[in-house]
């Protein structure tokens, strides 16, 4: 752990004073020692991933492969080190997903030796659900929220930790740490508690469950300097380089599904270019960018002002879109 020590100001006492001669003066502290920025949050999301593990029986991690599973999964390995990280990942898989992205989650997960879970809406899929034919907003109703909530009552698991930031977007904003679900995994940002002081209420009726989120304070430039320093392997995705897009307007669109179809006025390019958030190829934007290392993500992060999610399509198909997939039971 680096820890930057605080250096106090030389004091001397005045010669012949009462405190410098008595016998009972008080013997002098250290000085305060204190985490920079990095490690106080650090610091403070394997505290919530000890006590989830200390009172819930089946815990488990989603893992989205993305740049915020990695240092999730980094932090529980720190917490439970030399142990193994002691519940398994779950990835919801939509079969969408870049192919990157799952070359990358299941070399990663066997290196680190986690137990990896992958479930997927199958009866959903053999129906032939896919965001151009079904529309985006009931594609991830059912291949990811009811996907997930299935898993989750398969493994029967009480609580289930997730990477969601609250400077991502405005409904994850309204989160707390411990995020409370009712019998139907549903969320209600009224029946949420507080969490004065940073005390956490782990108490759950039958039925009910929590979504766990430690790296709520997080954002996303403390994210790119933690994979920074840790030096956390991610997908190459996140870095630039040339690829074949579709253009369609500002947006990038990476088209690995053959059933992505060409729009009036869309026209393909090879495009310097990278991903800032990852999802499911359709529905995810590239950014134009020359950023080709992790120094230069966060360079060209601390110019820019936009959320990473500003071109994910699921996040805008209407008003209030992520609230009202979170109120179903999505992350």
């Amino acid at each position: 752990m680096h820890i930057a020590p605080v250096v106090a100001p030389s004091y001397r006492e005045p010669s012949g004073s009462v405190l410098a001669s008595s016998a009972l003066a008080r013997p002098r502290a250290h000085p305060p020692l204190r985490l920079d920025h990095l490690r106080a949050l650090e610091a403070e999301s394997i505290h919530i991933i000890r006590e989830v593990v200390a009172e819930f029986e089946r815990p488990v991690m989603l893992y989205s492969i993305g740049k915020d599973s990695s240092v999730l999964l980094r932090l529980a390995q720190k917490a439970f080190y030399p142990a193994p990280i002691p519940f398994p990942l779950l990835h919801v898989d939509t079969t969408y997903k870049f192919r990157e992205m799952i070359e990358f989650r299941d070399t990663y997960a066997a290196s680190i030796g986690a137990r990896l879970i992958v479930h997927s809406n199958q009866e959903a899929l053999a129906d032939g659900t896919q965001p151009f034919a079904v529309g985006t907003q009931r594609c991830c109703g059912l291949l990811k929220t009811k996907a997930l909530l299935d898993a989750l009552e398969a493994g029967q698991f009480q609580a289930a930790f997730g990477g969601a930031r609250r400077d991502e977007e405005r409904s994850r904003a309204k989160e707390r740490v411990f995020s409370l679900r009712d019998e139907k995994g549903q969320w209600d940002p009224k029946r949420q508690r507080p969490e004065l002081w940073h005390l956490l209420n782990s108490r759950i009726r039958p039925g009910e469950s929590i979504r766990v989120f430690p790296l709520s304070n997080w954002t996303e430039l403390d994210v790119w300097h933690y994979i920074h320093d840790e030096q956390i392997p991610v997908v190459p995705l996140y870095f630039a380089k040339e690829r074949d897009v579709i253009v369609r307007g500002h947006s990038l669109i990476v088209a690995e599904q053959p059933f992505v179809p060409l729009l009036p006025g869309d026209r393909l390019e090879r495009v310097v270019c990278r991903m800032r958030s990852l999802g499911c190829s359709p529905c995810t934007g590239a950014v134009r960018s020359e950023a080709d290392t992790v120094p230069k993500i966060i360079g060209e992060l601390v110019r820019v002002r936009q959320s990473e999610r500003q071109l994910r399509v699921i996040d805008h198909d209407q008003d209030g879109s992520m609230e009202l997939k979170k109120r179903e039971g999505y992350f």
